[in-house]
């Protein structure tokens, strides 16, 4: 199946000098792809003509005049630039021209722009942003990782919808696993709004594990972890934090003197074959869901393979209809919920 990304080329740290190699490497990777390269500048149409003669109708330069700063309000962005590569990226998915738009640029502007040209899937009240995390077997996507600082109940079963079905298109699971991370398996514990996310989640329909804790997270005990995104973030980042400690550490005491180097070369493959499976560009593009389009956000400071990483997980997303699957799977509470309603009453 054919399908088109639309790029903001000018989004991240790097912009251009990141984007348009990736975008080359995705569709050699990916035969039947095609690519907007949104962006200004001669610097980006003499690339995007390139790139256009490489692939011939798999590459098409599309200007914008604009671009959104890393520091930027997102009310500033959305309402002042209205010709940015990331706004011109969106609209594309909107009209139907791409089925998928990727941005490294500002998180912050990028979900109130989605959120304000595409709108969102009926039944669902936020978008959430969901990434894939390297676990002990296989990987473990989780959701919200902060664009909802605050959550009610009903958003945190959303939440448990739409990650089901991204790991349903993702991993080709028909019924993957849902746990919501709380401080402990048990249902007494939590807060209010925890333990009331629990009780919706047990009668969605979804196949909800229960309460899962932070160590879950990374033994892969369910295919998806729901929290609020203020929760999200923290785990995140402290992760990282504690990721890069530990690589840290790990060369200090290997570069130690003589001898540690000697245990070092002869533990090389087995070192290698570590960082390779749990090299975080691996995982870069994180999904923004709910909304009634395919939005991928990659790292700001990603490199070429990274974003290239990006690019791929948007366009399996939109291959495998992702946005029609939650759409259906919530119509499919919705309804039942109204049912149980009626009969109640």
């Amino acid at each position: 199946m054919q399908v088109t990304l639309a790029i903001d080329c000018m989004g991240g740290d790097h912009g251009p000098t990141v984007t348009l190699p990736a975008a080359r490497n995705f569709l050699r990777a990916d035969s039947s792809a095609c690519v907007l390269l949104v962006g200004r500048g001669e610097a980006i149409a003499s690339e995007a003509e390139r790139l256009a003669g490489d692939f011939p109708g798999r590459a098409r330069f599309v200007a914008a005049s604009e671009v959104i700063a890393m520091d930027d309000s997102p009310a500033m962005a959305m309402r002042v630039k209205k010709d940015s590569s990331m706004r011109v990226a969106i609209d594309r998915v909107k009209s139907g021209e791409a089925q998928a738009a990727v941005s490294a640029g500002n998180t912050g502007a990028l979900m109130a722009i989605s959120r304000f040209v595409l709108k969102t899937l009926p039944g669902i009240d936020r978008p959430a942003i969901a990434t894939i995390l390297p676990a002990r077997t296989g990987r473990t996507y989780m959701l919200d990782l902060g664009a909802n600082v605050d959550c009610s109940p009903e958003h945190l079963l959303q939440f448990g919808i739409m990650g089901a079905m991204l790991v349903s298109v993702l991993e080709q699971k028909d019924t993957p696993s849902v746990g919501l991370l709380n401080i402990g398996e048990e249902e007494i514990k939590g807060n209010g709004v925890v333990k009331q996310a629990a009780e919706l989640l047990r009668s969605s329909g979804l196949n909800f594990f229960g309460n899962v804790e932070g160590n879950d997270v990374f033994k892969g005990t369910t295919d998806v972890v729901v929290c609020d995104g203020f929760v999200g973030n923290a785990v995140l980042k402290a992760s990282e934090g504690l990721a890069q400690m530990l690589a840290g550490r790990l060369r200090e005491e290997l570069t130690r003197n003589w001898y540690t180097k000697f245990v070092a070369m002869l533990a090389l493959p087995v070192l290698r074959r570590i960082k390779r499976n749990n090299d975080p560009r691996r995982y870069n593009g994180a999904a923004l869901l709910g909304l009634r389009g395919v939005v991928v956000k990659s790292h700001g400071s990603a490199d070429v393979f990274a974003y290239e990483q990006a690019l791929m997980r948007a366009a399996e997303a939109a291959r495998h209809d992702l946005v029609k699957r939650i759409s259906a799977q919530m119509d499919d509470y919705l309804a039942r919920v109204g049912a149980e309603i009626k009969g109640a009453a």
